[in-house]
């Protein structure tokens, strides 16, 4: 198992080495100026330039690289251009409440989808296999901006049950703060429940036509024992691969839902950034988002071999 996690830990830093590359790089080609940016138009070509100097955006890019790096090691995320403060004075509060909203969205559409998809696998080829893999399929092509403004029409100005704001005000109590984060974490949950519920669906289903399913049922084990002890423990291996994938997209996918309900999140942060040329704080925004992929996918693959020890056997070897 050690050795397991060590190849699995030297994977990840690898991988963060070569996404940090990727950003940097791609910020840099990036159309804009970010002495223009900050100055406007109207500044001179030389105020410009003299501000460039001080950003040190006119060093060579390995020399820019290795300062951005060398100060992400020592916890430094770089100075934003627009607001010249700190990156973490905005990137942390942001990624607490995008990690707020998906938390939320999390723990309502992670056990309805594997219940949905267990359900379907359960009665598969009947009605309400079909009702249910229809309902998420039809779910998942709706975009969150359409089911957001519908969400929005008809419980927060029809019947006026929930707020239209995600932003709970200051100094709220945790059920005060769960109510305003309801409504923005239902368009999250309608796409994701569809692919969750695939998944779950089709490993329930291999799981129950595998010989072991076959053999404990030949025994005379009740079905529900089969299904608890047997069934589950199998089928939602392909399920936390999705999971995992998804956790990501709810951090750094909150783009729609954060605009459309006024939310200050890590999404909504990091596209302000791009559009305002403020490259230190979209090259940490992204890094983050990525930090959280590779997070995501380092848990899954723990939960692969405490579910199934033979998988952490076979990519030990």
């Amino acid at each position: 198992m050690a050795l397991y996690l060590l190849k699995r830990l030297g994977l990840a830093l690898l991988t963060l080495v070569l996404l940090s590359l990727i950003i940097f790089f791609a910020c840099q080609v990036l159309p804009g100026n970010p002495g223009r940016a900050i100055l406007g138009p109207f500044a001179s070509e030389s105020a410009v330039n003299a501000l460039n100097h001080t950003l040190g955006v006119d060093r060579p890019l390995l020399s820019q690289y290795w300062t951005w790096v060398s100060g992400i090691v020592h916890g430094d995320l770089g100075t934003s251009y627009q607001f010249r403060a700190p990156v973490s004075t905005f990137l942390w509060p942001a990624l607490g409440r995008s990690l707020k909203l998906a938390a939320v969205a999390f723990v309502i559409v992670v056990p309805i989808s594997i219940l949905g998809g267990v359900v379907a696998a359960l009665y598969r080829g009947r009605a309400v296999d079909r009702g249910i893999s229809v309902a998420g399929l039809s779910l998942s092509t709706i975009p969150e901006f359409v089911s957001g403004v519908v969400l929005i029409v008809v419980f927060g100005l029809a019947l006026k049950v929930l707020p239209v704001t995600a932003s709970a005000p200051a100094g709220s109590s945790f059920p005060t703060q769960l109510r305003y984060l309801i409504l923005p974490a239902i368009p999250l949950v309608l796409i994701l429940f569809g692919y969750i519920a695939r998944m779950a669906r089709a490993g329930t289903i291999e799981a129950l036509d595998s010989d072991y399913v076959r053999t404990a049922t030949l025994k005379g084990l009740p079905r529900s024992v089969v299904v608890r002890r047997h069934v589950l423990r199998n089928s939602l291996l392909p399920t936390i691969t999705v999971i995992a994938t998804q956790t990501g997209y709810l951090i750094g996918g909150l783009l729609v839902v954060e605009t459309l309900f006024n939310y200050p999140g890590l999404g909504r942060l990091t596209v302000t950034a791009a559009t305002d040329k403020d490259f230190p704080m979209l090259a940490a925004g992204v890094l983050v988002i990525g930090v959280v992929y590779l997070m995501a996918t380092l848990v899954a693959d723990v939960l692969y071999t405490v579910l199934n020890p033979r998988i952490r056997l076979q990519r030990a070897e």
